[in-house]
């Protein structure tokens, strides 16, 4: 009976149990609806029944925004790892190695230049996933890094912002940045590039408070979450009920905090037109049609 119960029953088990993978399904965040993971992918993660944009990782962000997926990496200078030494509950220097696992990238930013729609351009997308896309020192170098590139290489230069705000395991050194990237801006505007940027959900803190406001042009993503402190904040603070939506891309854009919200899937024909527009590019030729040949 132990031989039963020990070695054919849990060979039958195994024999018939189907190997699943974690991720196989999505379970949308606004309607609870459980999504085939493979198609929201192929939809660019955005939720098909709900129109709900979930967030992307930097690199991706890239290769869907570029042409054929295809760019160069832009190097980002080394900062150091841990200049306070800092630790709460956990070393940072452990929680930045688990960041670094976990998004295959060595910080918030990611960084390249390519073709969008023919058109050269510079392109920076922050990732939630690494730290709550927090701005640091590495942050803040990649971010001047990109607008030196973009006015180096004379391109247009477009941020694509996803933050919780200045990481506060840095301190000072964190805040530091918010001058430094606005100073950057600047050089780019006195070099007559444009300057593009895409909210995504979240945008708040340091980030809002600095380069994610600068822009020539604000962009946001449908029902991007966009402001300084969060709402609950906001109300615990002023002991007030908010309007509905407070905080979010449209009531923004209705109150003219931000220009226009742009779905994920035109983001690239939008950007290319803006660009091309404050460039005063003209459009690509379109490819020569090869004429019908006359039935005989």
């Amino acid at each position: 009976m132990n031989w039963i119960n020990n070695v054919v029953r849990p060979k039958i088990r195994s024999f018939l149990r189907r190997e699943t993978p974690e991720n196989l399904w999505i379970k949308c965040p606004e309607s609870g609806q459980l999504v085939f993971y493979k198609d929201v992918e192929a939809n660019q993660f955005v939720i098909p029944s709900s129109n709900y944009h979930m967030r992307i990782s930097g690199p991706m962000r890239l290769k869907t925004m570029f042409d054929n997926g295809e760019f160069e990496d832009i190097a980002v200078p080394e900062v150091q790892l841990d200049p306070l030494k800092f630790r709460d509950e956990r070393r940072y220097a452990d929680r930045l190695k688990d960041a670094r696992i976990k998004t295959g990238q060595p910080d918030a930013i990611k960084l390249g230049i390519g073709r969008l729609e023919g058109q050269m351009v510079t392109i920076a997308a922050q990732d939630f996933d690494f730290m709550g896309g927090s701005l640091g020192m590495a942050a803040g170098e990649a971010v001047i890094a990109g607008l030196e590139t973009a006015v180096r290489r004379e391109t247009p230069f477009v941020m694509f912002a996803a933050s919780g705000g200045a990481r506060m395991q840095e301190g000072i050194l964190s805040l530091m940045q918010l001058p430094r990237t606005t100073v950057a801006i600047q050089m780019l505007r006195e070099a007559g590039k444009p300057y593009i940027v895409v909210l995504t959900n979240p945008t708040t803190g340091g980030v809002t408070a600095s380069y994610a406001m600068l822009g020539d042009v604000h962009i946001a993503e449908p029902g991007a979450l966009i402001g300084f402190a969060g709402p609950r904040v906001i109300e615990q603070t002023i002991r007030e009920k908010l309007p509905e939506g407070f905080q979010r891309a449209e009531y923004l854009a209705e109150h003219g905090m931000v220009d226009m919200v742009v779905h994920r899937h035109k983001l690239r024909a939008t950007i290319a037109e803006l660009c091309r527009l404050l460039t005063k590019t003209p459009m690509p030729e379109a490819p020569a049609q090869l004429p019908v040949p006359a039935h005989a």
